[in-house]
């Protein structure tokens, strides 16, 4: 289930983003304006939930997030960006990783959400 997280999530929307990959939730986040598209199977559903929701391609950006050890993961497929200056899976930018993982932590960080 992808939900868009405009403000700080409750323990149950974090359960129910956790319920397709149990560990983890994949994560599209909007770095400019502030929101996250998390859940499904792919970083991809997430960003399209975010494109629809009128956000712009170029701002949103995919990781992982562990809620157990409140770790982040700057991987995805939909982060290779030539045009931006980001050839690889991984978020190159210093600056961009510091942003997602703010919002990520703000909207979702916190809990530990029992696995169902």
């Amino acid at each position: 289930m992808v939900l868009i997280i405009r403000e700080r999530a409750t323990l149950e929307q974090v359960g129910q983003m956790m319920q397709t990959l149990k560990i983890y939730i994949k994560v599209a986040v909007d770095i400019e304006r502030g929101i996250l598209a998390g859940g499904g199977e792919k970083h991809a559903f997430c960003e399209a939930a975010l494109l629809e929701d009128g956000s712009r391609q170029r701002d949103i950006w995919g990781a992982d997030w562990t809620p157990f050890n409140q770790s982040i993961a700057y991987e995805s497929i939909i982060n290779i960006r030539p045009s931006q200056n980001n050839r690889s899976m991984l978020i190159q930018d210093p600056a961009i990783q510091e942003r997602v993982q703010q919002i990520t932590q703000e909207l979702i960080g916190g809990y530990e959400p029992e696995i169902r």
